[in-house]
């Protein structure tokens, strides 16, 4: 996942919450013509919102540098929302829910539960991390504590949906016998540890110590699930 494509999940989503969750057809009529342009206007709007608040912060990001950027008039962001917050929540459910959707939808297993989470994991290290979703979440953690409704929201459509789709799969490998630690359900933010650490790290550390996230990754589930046996 590049942050070209990042940029394309948001511009897709704005247009997709504009037409009430249709994709337009062709032929059209003016009054979806109309809505196409507004859609198309939020998503300018949403990606520009990104690009400020990636490179200056929350806090210091203006409205007016995100119309600068769209390319719209200040006036116009007032059309699709109502303040800051409100961007950056959509920028949330546009970038980074879906992200964890995939992990509260997953069918049951037909495997170990561990390669559903290998599999998960896997793709959400490539989805995250060197991103821009990897550069929101980072967002999160530095400026969450001066903005508690901002991290509240988060909490809400990301952090509690996806620690309940953890804890239920961390369930099943208890009753298979997967995983020895019974504990772990009750803390099932220890599964996901490796990913904060290797989002973290990306931006701090990244250019002293390359991380090699997915092996960590491997490491990290062997002291859960144990060795794998090689034959």
């Amino acid at each position: 996942m590049t942050r070209k494509s990042t940029k394309s999940v948001t511009r897709s989503a704005a247009r997709v919450h504009q037409s009430g969750g249709h994709s337009e057809a062709s032929g059209a009529a003016p009054g979806s013509n109309r809505a196409t342009r507004a859609a198309e206007r939020r998503a300018a709007i949403v990606e520009a919102a990104m690009d400020e608040f990636i490179a200056r912060g929350f806090a210091a990001t203006r409205l007016d540098d995100i119309a600068k950027r769209a390319g719209v008039a200040k006036g116009t962001i007032y059309l699709h929302f109502k303040d800051k917050e409100s961007m950056f929540e959509e920028l949330v459910r546009t970038v980074i829910v879906p992200v964890v959707t995939r992990l509260t939808t997953l069918p049951p297993p037909a495997g170990t539960v561990r390669e559903v989470i290998e599999t998960f994991a896997g793709n959400f290290l490539k989805e995250v991390i060197g991103t821009r979703r990897g550069d929101l979440v980072r967002l999160i953690v530095a400026e969450g504590p001066r903005f508690p409704s901002v991290a509240d929201f988060y909490y809400r459509e990301v952090v509690s949906r996806g620690i309940a789709a953890l804890r239920a799969l961390i369930e099943l490998g208890i009753a298979r016998g997967e995983i020895r630690q019974k504990d772990l359900a009750r803390y099932p933010q220890i599964l996901v540890a490796p990913a904060m650490i290797a989002v973290i790290w990306q931006s701090l550390f990244a250019r002293h110590a390359p991380l090699d996230a997915q092996e960590m990754l491997r490491v990290h589930l062997d002291l859960i699930f144990g060795e794998r046996r090689t034959t």
